[in-house]
């Protein structure tokens, strides 16, 4: 099951959740009680290494994710630092 990180827009409290991809996204915050507790975009919390296929097959020469120079598919990317977050 994966883990969603949810925000709220009126107090700011946010809480990481376990949920089914099934299950509706929330939209009370427990905090507060308004209805505006709502999912964040964030990014991939993996990191692939060594030599397995997709060394192979599908990494560009020109860029490297894990060296900090940042990666214009990831919407997370921060321009000042090169990395998620």
């Amino acid at each position: 099951m994966p883990i969603y990180a949810y925000r709220c827009d009126d107090c700011g409290f946010s809480k990481d959740v376990l949920q089914k991809l099934s299950d509706q996204p929330l939209t009370i915050c427990p905090s507060c009680g308004k209805e505006s507790f709502k999912k964040q975009l964030t990014c991939a919390s993996f990191q692939l290494k060594g030599s397995g296929w997709y060394e192979t097959d599908f990494k560009n020469s020109g860029s490297d994710h894990s060296a900090g120079s940042g990666c214009s598919c990831c919407p997370m990317s921060n321009p000042d630092t090169g990395s998620c977050g």
